[in-house]
C-alpha cells in the first residue's frame, strides 16, 4: 500500500465557550481552510470523517453541507478526547486501502463552560468500571467533590509522585513550558507566559497534587486535514511532502482494570502499545523523534506520556523535564503549539489540530514554533474509555 499524503490542513483559532461561532460555522471554516491549503474543491472529496463529542447525530453533515452537497458518505465519529485522531485514522485507512483516493477528516467542538460531564444520566456510563476504580483509589478526594477527570489524571500523577519521588514543581515546569511555546502560536487560546512560581501559586484544586493551571480549559474550535493517495496527488499536482508513515489505535488492556493503578486507568499501556506498533512499523525508535504533539490534558499526563512513548525511562520523566529535554534545544520538542494546556482542548478538534501543527513542522512552515531539522514528527491523542491514537508523520 502507498502511504497517505497529507495534502492540506486547516485550523481556526481556539476560543473560550461562548466566544466562538457555532459548530457549523467552525467546522465549515476549518474544512474550507484544509481544502484551500490543498488546492482542492470539495467535489473531489470521496469520503468524509467528522469527529465531535458533544453534539447531536449528523452534526458532521450539518458542518459539511455549507461546504458542498456532493452526496459523498459522511461518517460521524465519537471516541472521547481521541475523536479527531480517530477520524484521521479512518480517513487514512480508507485512502491506504484503496477504497478512496481522497478523504477529509474534520473535527470540531462547541463546548460548554466547566468540567466535562455526561449528558446522559438515565443509563450506565461507558467508563463505569474505570470510574469505580478511580473513586476507590482516590476516596478522600472523591468525597471532597473533586471532578472525575481531575481524579483520574491527578490520581495518576499522585501515583507517579509516590512511586518515583516526582515533585509537584515538575508538573508546574511542564505547564510553564507549554505557555512559552504557546506565546509563539497565534491560534492558541492562552498566550501569556507563566513561570513555575506562577503555576504553583495558582488556586489549588487538589492539595499536593494539582493547581488550576495544570489542567487544560474547555475550549471551542475546529481543525481538518485532507488525505489522498500518492497517485491522486500526482494527478492533481498537489504537494506531497508530508505522509503518514505509520499509525496505530489501541484500546484498554486488562491492566487498566486489574492492576489497581491510576497510571494504567489513564491509558499508559494503551499509549505504550500504540507507540510500539508505530515504531516497529516505521522502523524507527523514540530517539529518532525530534518533535511531538502529546495529549497534555493535564500536566500530569504529559509527564506520563514521556515514559509511555519511550522518550524517558519509566520513572525517569522528571529528569527529562529538569534537563530541558522536552523543549527547544532538548531531545524532543514536545507540544510546540502550546499543547492542550495552552492551545486549548476542543475535544473533537484536538487530534486534527495536532496534525495541523506537525504537518507545518515537517513542511518547515511553522513560523515561530518551527523546530529545526524536522523530518519526522509524532502525535499522541488519548481518549479514556478508551482509545489511543499514535501517528508518525514524515517527509514525502
Amino acid at each position: 500500500m502507498s502511504k497517505a499524503v497529507v495534502a492540506g490542513v486547516g485550523m481556526i483559532p481556539f476560543r473560550k465557550p461562548g466566544a466562538s461561532g457555532t459548530y457549523i460555522e467552525m467546522g465549515s471554516e476549518a474544512a474550507r481552510m484544509a481544502l484551500g491549503d490543498a488546492g482542492l474543491s470539495y467535489d473531489l472529496v470521496q469520503q468524509a470523517y467528522v469527529g465531535y463529542v458533544y453534539g447531536d447525530s449528523c452534526a458532521g453533515q450539518a458542518a459539511l453541507y455549507p461546504v458542498g452537497l456532493s452526496q459523498v458518505p459522511i461518517v460521524n465519529v465519537n471516541n472521547n478526547c481521541s475523536t479527531g485522531s480517530t477520524a484521521l485514522f479512518l480517513a487514512r485507512q480508507a485512502v491506504e486501502s484503496g477504497a478512496v483516493e481522497c478523504a477529509i477528516a474534520l473535527g470540531f467542538e462547541q463546548m460548554q463552560p466547566g468540567a466535562l460531564k455526561s449528558q446522559w444520566d438515565d443509563r450506565p456510563a461507558p467508563l463505569g468500571t474505570l470510574l469505580d476504580i478511580t473513586r476507590d483509589l482516590n476516596q478522600e478526594a472523591s468525597a471532597a467533590g473533586i471532578p472525575i477527570a481531575l481524579l483520574q489524571f491527578g490520581g495518576a500523577g499522585r501515583e507517579h509522585m509516590e512511586r518515583y519521588g516526582t515533585r509537584l514543581e515538575t508538573f508546574a515546569a511542564i505547564r510553564a513550558k507549554a505557555s512559552r511555546h504557546a506565546a509563539n502560536n497565534p491560534l492558541a487560546i492562552f498566550r501569556k507566559v507563566v513561570t513555575v512560581e506562577d503555576v504553583m501559586a495558582d488556586p489549588v484544586i487538589w492539595p499536593g497534587v494539582m493547581t488550576r493551571l495544570m489542567a487544560c480549559p474547555p475550549t471551542c474550535g475546529a481543525a481538518a486535514a485532507m488525505l489522498c493517495s500518492e497517485a491522486f496527488a500526482r494527478k492533481h499536482n498537489l504537494r506531497a511532502d508530508v505522509r503518514i508513515l505509520a499509525q496505530s489505535m489501541t484500546t484498554d488492556s486488562p491492566k487498566a482494570f486489574e492492576s489497581r493503578s491510576m497510571i494504567e486507568v489513564v491509558g499508559f499501556s494503551m499509549a505504550q502499545e500504540a507507540a510500539r506498533q508505530v515504531y516497529e512499523s516505521a522502523g524507527v525508535s523514540p530517539s529518532d523523534i525530534k518533535v511531538a504533539e502529546l495529549h497534555d490534558c493535564f500536566a500530569h499526563n504529559e509527564l506520563l506520556t514521556y515514559e509511555s512513548l519511550g522518550f524517558a525511562p519509566v520513572g525517569g520523566a522528571e529528569r527529562f523535564v529538569l534537563d530541558g529535554d522536552n523543549t527547544y534545544g532538548g531531545k524532543v520538542v514536545t507540544n510546540p503549539s502550546g499543547g492542550l494546556l495552552s492551545k486549548g482542548h476542543p475535544l473533537g478538534a484536538t487530534g486534527l489540530a495536532q496534525c495541523y501543527e506537525l504537518t507545518r513542522q515537517i513542511r518547515g512552515t511553522a513560523g515561530p514554533t518551527q523546530v529545526e531539522g524536522v523530518n519526522m514528527a509524532l502525535q499522541h491523542n488519548l481518549g479514556l474509555g478508551g482509545a489511543c491514537v499514535v501517528t508518525l508523520y514524515g517527509r514525502g
